[in-house]
């Protein structure tokens, strides 16, 4: 039975012979054979004796036309069947005038088969650079139809590429076999998570053609090279593929074709497109995915690829006289085809899981007859209507090309990390000081309790008679004397003399460790400042200690106000916010006295040095924090980006690339790796990091997604990223290297190429930007005293009764923009740590990134990083006008009124701040930062006298977050409200916090004015002046209230 013609319609139907054939009336019976389909007849054959071995020629020949637009249609031959029934005929008996005839058997033919193409082949072909450059054809032949039902098992042996193997299992490859992998790792096109079920169908319901083969090629030194050019220049490699026929050479003829037929079955010719710049990754050494099959057109192929002309143009004759033979079915590429085939096949892959999408994958073959010279026209795809089919139907092939050794070395770990360590040497643990500021005071302690002894002993041998005589009846007159006598004693003596000495070392220690005094002081005035404090510190702990030697049933034990490591970085903070930077690196400093191990404190004062734009000391702390942990990544990654902002390209790759090898997960060092190729003009390199960085962004998101359908709760995100290799290797090449292309079923992530080359115009315009300098430091007047717990605030003219703290400038807010949520993109989650550490000079490059990105372009988020990034430059205008296209995007964002409360606020306009922030407070869900939103709503509320509303707030802010600040806001506000005793708690608590407040000392000032204490009033006033309060509409209020008073200045 054969099909005629791929363009006619009929079917012709040929009984040739019959075997093993018996008759009711004999051995040798007379038969004929009827054939018939659907119900229609359609001939009978001549009758034939039967010979006496049972067999019988019929050579008999019938036909029908099908037609599928009616009639007879392609429906019909796929479920009806042709029926050949075999008739005996009877010997006439006497005076019978017809034949009797009677049925012996019925064969029933399936033509599901010409569907099918049963006598048709595929194959796949591609080149590769040989020995001498030459290119090297790998055919791979004699795919095998495998019926749809299940899944290909994995894993599964891979097979010689050789026909007329005998042996069993001889044509399996010793240990190589098809293992297959999840799709999401391929590197091909249909890896996404909506391409699964089509994968899944083509996989296992529908039909397919699979290989399993893998045939292998050595690359010398110059082909290697050659490979990595061609990879270079095309990116592309054209993996063709055919459909030949297979036809069995009759026994006893000569096999004869005509060349002009054979040439007409070449047909359904098809090739796929891999992207094989994967392969110039460092350390790379295998691609395998799923990639597309378009009809073969040569002027594409040669735009994609610069391949002139098909590897099947010369060799098609060869490899059809070849497919004649027949072949073994082994297979190491496979074809899948989704839906009906119009040409007659319905193939389908195996290994697979996804759905087609036009590509860019990887497979080898280049020429190198390549030339520059473009073609002359342009073939419609009427010229291959036929491979048009491929892409009606979806079909597309699975392949892995892997090599011995990876074109590009990449750099070991044990490298990277070594380099880092020969950059900052780690540094030793500090050996456990027995001196420190508690040792000190501890050491003044024994000493002062050591004197008292000696004091007493030195009375009791002056006065032990006495004291004993007169026992409880000594009056204070006899007192007195005897300590009048008893100094006399000790001066004469030089015991007095001695006792100073015995301090002094103690007091000296205290000077130093606790007050870090170690330089001369620059004025007479700051010494006496600092003595007097010293004195007051010194008496307090003579006390202390006397207290603990002969305690007193009546005293009190003072209470310790110790500020945390968290409270010195909101204060630090804080003074960012008020622009007052020295007062901010105070607070950083005193972090680090305290915990000079504590890297995240050197973090810390890093970020505050970018943001005063001090690169070098920001370098310096970075390095600080690396040498305390050399796997830590963010310090690794923070040594990169001052590496780069300082241009050490090479330490800088040295940092990016050591982070992303201890954290392949991690998305952020992928991406700055990235950017920092990008920086370099390594298109390649910069693809692959951001490739690997998005992957790693979608396997997170796909893990939150399905611990959130498990009902775990509410899945955080964690700033974790990438996995992948990557290293800057040169591309060298000494030795000899050895590939083996391996088609099978296999799965493939579309390679998220997505870095267009667009972006790399559009960055390097935007990156100018990130030249500019971010702030302008407007440094305010220095403080009175250099103690840590300091702070400065700013003033604010002709408003007596606010905070000079709320007047800030510039808004740093570190955390997240987003309201909890996962990053869309990997620019945006770089964004957000580099917005936290305050690079702000290497953010304008990530958001050009982010702006072109498919996945994410103009967004709320990336308005307010925007907006955010103009607040500090002081550009106000250009800031709101951000802020409104935020706002038009997510009107309901608290980040968004939050930040217009801030810019409404720094332009002078309160009025639209305080509108802002009321809303800010009132949605559900808070602002990333509200600390500062509820100190400046209340300072606001205080420059309108809405002493009430001020009082709420501040409460608010202190049950979040208490601070000098908050504790000062609330003690005003109940101040004003005549409030005093809750207005000198809440300054009190200001005050314990911060000592050095100028504005806490001055309310406190007027708080013991109106309550009628006159000490404090006058000791409160002292310090207001020692501070030197700046705000003279409340100093001329304390003038007032002293002389309605009369009393609580010294000087009347």
């Amino acid at each position: 039975m054969e099909q005629v013609s791929s363009t006619g319609r009929p079917v012709q139907i040929t009984v040739t012979d019959g075997y093993d054939l018996k008759g009711f009336k004999g051995d040798t019976p007379v038969t004929f054979i009827r054939a018939e389909f659907s119900q229609v007849v359609l001939g009978d054959s001549a009758k034939v004796t039967v010979s006496p071995e049972g067999t019988a020629k019929y050579n008999f020949t019938s036909s029908f036309e099908f037609n599928p637009e009616g009639g007879i249609t392609l429906d019909d031959l796929a479920h009806k069947p042709v029926f050949l029934t075999m008739t005996e005929v009877l010997p006439k008996e006497k005076k019978q005038k017809d034949e009797k005839t009677l049925i012996l058997g019925q064969a029933v033919v399936d033509l599901l088969p010409l569907l099918e193409g049963p006598l048709q082949n595929y194959m796949v072909g591609l080149q590769v650079p040989s020995v001498g450059e030459k290119d090297y054809p790998i055919l791979f032949k004699n795919g095998t139809l495998k019926i749809g039902g299940e899944r290909e098992p994995v894993p599964r042996p891979k097979k010689w590429p050789i026909a007329n193997i005998l042996a069993p299992g001889a044509n399996d490859i010793p240990n190589a076999f098809i293992v297959g992998g999840p799709y999401e790792e391929e590197e091909g096109e249909l890896n996404h998570p909506e391409d699964r079920e089509f994968r899944n169908q083509a996989e296992c319901i529908k039909k397919r053609i699979t290989w399993d083969l893998e045939s292998r090629c050595y690359l010398d030194p110059p082909a290697v090279v050659s490979f990595q050019k061609r990879i270079v220049d095309c990116r592309f490699w054209p993996v063709e593929i055919t459909r030949v026929p297979l036809t069995t050479v009759p026994k006893g003829k000569a096999a004869k074709f005509d060349k002009t037929d054979d040439e007409s079955q070449l047909s359904f010719h098809g090739v796929a497109y891999v992207n094989m710049v994967p392969l110039l990754y460092p350390g790379v050494k295998r691609i395998r995915g799923a990639f597309h099959v378009y009809p073969y057109l040569d002027s594409t192929v040669y735009e994609k690829t610069k391949c002139l002309f098909s590897l099947f143009r010369d060799t098609g004759h060869h490899l059809i006289q070849n497919n004649k033979i027949g072949g073994i079915n082994s297979p190491l590429s496979k074809l899948v085809v989704s839906k009906n085939l119009k040409e007659d096949k319905a193939v389908k892959e195996k290994d697979i899981e996804g759905r087609p999408r036009p590509g860019d994958m990887q497979a080898p073959s280049i020429k190198s007859q390549s030339s520059d010279t473009p073609l002359e026209f342009e073939p419609s795809l009427s010229h291959n209507p036929e491979g048009q089919q491929y892409v009606e139907a979806g079909t597309y092939i699975v392949l892995e090309i892997q090599l011995d050794k990876a074109l590009v070395p990449k750099r070991m770990p044990e490298e990277l990390a070594r380099r880092v360590k020969d950059m900052i040497p780690p540094r030793p643990p500090l050996t456990r000081r027995t001196g420190g500021a508690q040792k000190a005071v501890s050491d003044y302690h024994m000493q002062i309790k050591n004197i008292s002894r000696a004091i007493l002993d030195e009375y009791h041998r002056m006065f032990g008679k006495q004291v004993a005589k007169l026992g409880s009846d000594m009056d204070s007159e006899t007192l007195e004397e005897q300590k009048c006598q008893l100094n006399y004693e000790l001066n004469c003596s030089g015991k007095y003399f001695a006792f100073k000495e015995q301090l002094k070392h103690a007091v000296v220690k205290i000077v130093r460790e606790k007050y870090l005094k170690t330089t001369s002081f620059e004025s007479q005035e700051e010494l006496q400042t600092f003595i007097s404090e010293l004195y007051v510190f010194l008496v307090d702990q003579m006390h202390v200690a006397l207290n603990q030697t002969m305690p007193d049933d009546v005293q009190h034990t003072l209470s310790t106000i110790y500020t945390s490591n968290e409270q010195l970085r909101l204060f630090a903070f804080e003074a960012e916010v008020n622009e007052n930077f020295e007062m901010a690196a105070v607070y950083y400093e005193e972090r680090l006295v305290r915990e000079p191990q504590n890297l995240e404190h050197w973090l810390d004062y890093g970020a505050f040095c970018l943001l005063t734009e001090d690169n070098i000391k920001a370098q310096e702390c970075f390095r600080r924090a690396l040498s305390l942990n050399q796997n830590h990544i963010h310090s690794l990654l923070l040594c990169g980006v001052l590496a780069v902002l300082m241009e050490n390209y090479e330490q800088a790759e040295i940092f990016f690339e050591d982070a992303t090898c201890l954290e392949p997960t991690n998305v952020v060092a992928w991406t700055l790796l990235g950017l920092y190729y990008e920086i370099q003009n390594n298109d390649i390199r910069m693809e692959m990091a951001f490739h690997e960085a998005f992957k790693q962004l979608q396997a997170r998101m796909l893990q939150a997604q399905v611990a959130k359908q498990r009902g775990t709760g509410t899945v955080e995100y964690i700033e974790e990223g990438g996995k992948v290799e990557s290293s800057l290797g040169p591309w060298g090449i000494t030795n000899g290297s050895a590939t083996a292309m391996t088609v099978e079923a296999a799965a493939g992530p579309r390679d998220p190429s997505y870095i267009l080359d667009d972006f790399l115009e559009e960055s390097s315009k935007l990156q100018s930007d990130s030249r500019e300098n971010i702030l302008s430091l407007q440094y305010q007047d220095p403080t009175i005293s250099q103690k840590p717990s300091n702070i400065l605030l700013k003033d604010i003219p002709a408003k007596k009764e606010t905070s000079k703290c709320q007047d800030s400038s510039t808004f740093l807010h570190p955390s997240p923009y987003g309201v909890s949520q996962t990053p869309a993109t990997i620019f945006m989650e770089t964004i957000r740590f580099l917005m936290k550490v305050n690079a702000v000079q290497y953010v304008h490059r990530v958001l050009a990134h982010e702006l072109l990105c498919p996945q994410g372009g103009p967004s709320c988020e990336y308005y307010l990083v925007l907006a955010q990034t103009h607040l500090l430059k002081k550009d106000f205008a250009k800031a709101e006008e951000y802020l409104q296209q935020a706002a038009q995007m997510d009107y309901l964002n608290p980040n968004v009124w939050g930040m217009k409360g801030h810019l409404y606020f720094l332009s002078g306009n309160h009025a639209e701040a305080k509108a802002c922030y009321e809303r800010t407070i009132s949605f559900v869900v808070d602002a990333s930062e509200m600390h500062f939103i509820f100190l400046r709503l209340g300072h606001i509320y205080l420059e309108e006298k809405e002493y009430e509303k001020a009082k709420k707030t501040y409460l608010q802010a202190c049950k979040r977050s208490p601070s000098c600040l908050t504790w000062l806001g609330l003690g005003i506000a109940c101040y004003r409200l005549e409030e005093l005793t809750e207005a000198e708690d809440a300054l009190s608590e200001a005050n314990a916090l911060n000592n050095h407040n100028a504005e806490v000392w001055a309310y406190l000032a007027l708080v013991s004015l109106k309550a009628g204490r006159e000490l404090e009033a006058e000791q409160a006033y002292k310090y207001t002046m020692k501070l030197k309060l700046k705000d003279e509409t409340l100093l001329a209020e304390i003038h007032m209230v002293q002389e309605a008073v009369g009393f609580g200045n010294p000087s009347f």
